[in-house]
């Protein structure tokens, strides 16, 4: 069914398919970037179709193609529960040879399935591809002051990035307790530690008698 899916699309998007295989099994479409998200309400919507589950999103480097504007990929993987179908869905943007990228942005599919939220969000973050759209493009994985895309194979291997102080309740926006569906009694601690170089080293209550780099 995911082959009649891939013929569907190209009958009724045209060029926007830019092409499709079915190698190893896996029916896939590569799509123009600004035809993603009509492309997407289509598989969401069409009653032959009907992609319901979202299972993954996520973005591949690829810095050879940097000079064709096709440098990043995104991926969509899709799955229709009632129609038992699969299919992978694929957009080349971005350009630049460094990490400085260059109209790495497509429409957010959060409207179609809101799952996409956090998965855009860490393609963002770990890529650098923004999603036109998107309730709330932030950084999920790194801290806010966090220089560049650790994802990018042009990304320094031996970067360091800066330290910051910890942010009160009202700087961070949430509560620093935990938080549901968590419990008191539940999940791990995160105590914090104070920076103070004059304080004790944690890694004495390890072994007392040892105070060198474990």
């Amino acid at each position: 069914m995911s082959k009649a899916a891939l013929e569907k699309l190209q009958a009724t998007f045209g060029d926007a398919i830019l092409e499709t295989h079915s190698d190893c099994g896996d029916d896939t479409a590569l799509v123009k970037a600004e035809s993603w998200k009509p492309i997407c309400e289509f598989l969401r919507k069409d009653p032959q179709l009907d992609f319901d589950y979202l299972v993954d999103l996520c973005g591949v480097d690829y810095p050879e193609r940097a000079a064709q504007k096709q440098r990043i990929e995104v991926v969509l993987h899709l799955c229709s529960i009632g129609k038992r179908h699969r299919l992978r869905l694929k957009a080349r943007v971005g350009s630049g040879e460094d990490e400085e990228l260059e109209g790495a942005e497509i429409d957010s599919v959060t409207s179609i399935w809101p799952g996409a939220n956090w998965f855009e969000r860490e393609t963002y973050d770990m890529l650098g591809v923004t999603f036109r759209g998107h309730p709330d493009m932030r950084r999920i994985l790194m801290y806010p002051e966090f220089v560049g895309h650790p994802l990018l194979k042009t990304y320094p291997a031996q970067r360091t990035q800066p330290l910051v102080a910890y942010r009160t309740e009202e700087e961070a926006g949430v509560p620093l307790e935990k938080q549901a569906p968590f419990g008191d009694d539940e999940g791990l601690a995160f105590p914090r530690n104070d920076h103070d170089r004059d304080a004790e080293d944690p890694r004495t209550k390890l072994n007392p008698h040892k105070t060198e780099a474990i």
